[in-house]
């Protein structure tokens, strides 16, 4: 996994997968979170830079907390741990700060849904 994830007594507590990581890195990255006996438990996965075909069945809990402006995406985002060969039931959180654009992207959302 990528040199600046997160490790804790060697081991992966936090990976984390954005724009700046490419290639075998980032498959490497998924691989290990998604390993049977992983102990990581926080993968750090921006919407966009995810983009389709991510499988993480091994994830329960999707925490958004940058919601998009398409609300396509952030239904992707929550799709990645709804994937063949999850076992768990999936949490769904999303964040959102009263009184933010954030509360405007939401209602736009809903309309666009």
């Amino acid at each position: 996994p990528p040199e600046e994830n997160e490790r804790e007594n060697g081991q992966e507590i936090l990976l984390r997968l954005d724009g700046s990581i490419k290639g075998e890195i980032r498959k490497q990255a998924l691989d290990h979170f998604n390993a049977d006996g992983s102990e990581d438990f926080c993968f750090l996965l921006s919407t966009r830079a995810g983009g389709l075909g991510i499988n993480l069945a091994s994830a329960d809990t999707v925490v958004i907390f940058d919601s998009d402006w398409n609300p396509q995406n952030d239904l992707q985002a929550q799709a990645r741990a709804h994937r063949i060969g999850q076992k768990k039931q999936v949490n769904i959180y999303r964040l959102v700060t009263k009184g933010t654009v954030e509360e405007e992207i939401i209602e736009r959302a809903k309309k666009k849904m």
